[in-house]
């Protein structure tokens, strides 16, 4: 998809952080759609469908939790990339956010070229398709094989044990999402065996000896993710 075709939407109730989100969004390509609070935003991310919503947490009339929790429960917006605008001082919202449906963070201030770093990896996971449905795809150096649960990186060939590789292919299936960690003991264990959470680290930590430490983020008191 062309920068061009990506619309982005941005809500935060300071007009100055606005004007200077949207002018370097638009300047890299992006459509740009701004809301000043968090019922504007809910009214136009239903309306315009944007490939990505950047939400401010406090917010008048609605703020960006609660809006989240509308964007993510409309139908046509489930699948929509959104991250929190948060000031340092707001590190206590980041589980609420996670649980209200975001996918990520991103920490003000910020300088413009992190920001558009920022953007550019969140908007990599966006798919016209289910991820699940790609049985051989490719993240970054690495490529995942479905079929023959084989992992190539760097020319390497990795056979992992079923669990490793089904935890690898689940995190980078969508890079940079957050899974978190009920989710990833539900799809990649289920109801086979009563496991504990200490079993998701201990898989991290296999994972991370073969594939690479600085390829999963762990996010506290959440869950991981794959960083490419």
């Amino acid at each position: 998809m062309e920068k061009s075709e990506i619309t982005i939407l941005i809500a935060d109730d300071d007009p100055d952080i606005l004007e200077i989100l949207s002018y370097n969004l638009k300047q890299e390509g992006y459509k740009v759609i701004k809301a000043e609070n968090g019922v504007k935003a809910v009214k136009k991310a239903k309306k315009k469908k944007p490939e990505l919503i950047i939400l401010d947490v406090m917010m008048p009339e609605m703020d960006g939790i609660e809006a989240c929790e509308i964007i993510r429960n409309t139908k046509g917006l489930q699948n929509t990339v959104i991250t929190f605008l948060t000031a340092r001082a707001e590190d206590y919202s980041h589980v609420a956010g996670y649980d209200a449906g975001a996918d990520d963070y991103i920490t003000k201030p910020i300088k413009p070229k992190v920001l558009m770093s920022k953007i550019k990896a969140l908007l990599r996971r966006f798919r016209t398709e289910e991820p699940e449905e790609l049985n051989i795809y490719s993240v970054g150096d690495m490529t995942v094989n479905r079929d023959e649960y084989k992992v190539t990186k760097a020319d390497q060939e990795f056979s992992l044990p079923r669990k490793e590789f089904e935890l690898l292919a689940l995190l980078s299936s969508q890079p940079e999402k957050v899974f978190k960690r009920e989710d990833i003991l539900n799809t990649v264990w289920g109801d086979e065996v009563i496991v504990g959470g200490r079993t998701i680290d201990v898989h991290i930590r296999k994972l991370r000896e073969k594939i690479g430490n600085d390829r999963f983020k762990t996010v506290k008191g959440v869950g991981y993710k794959f960083v490419v």
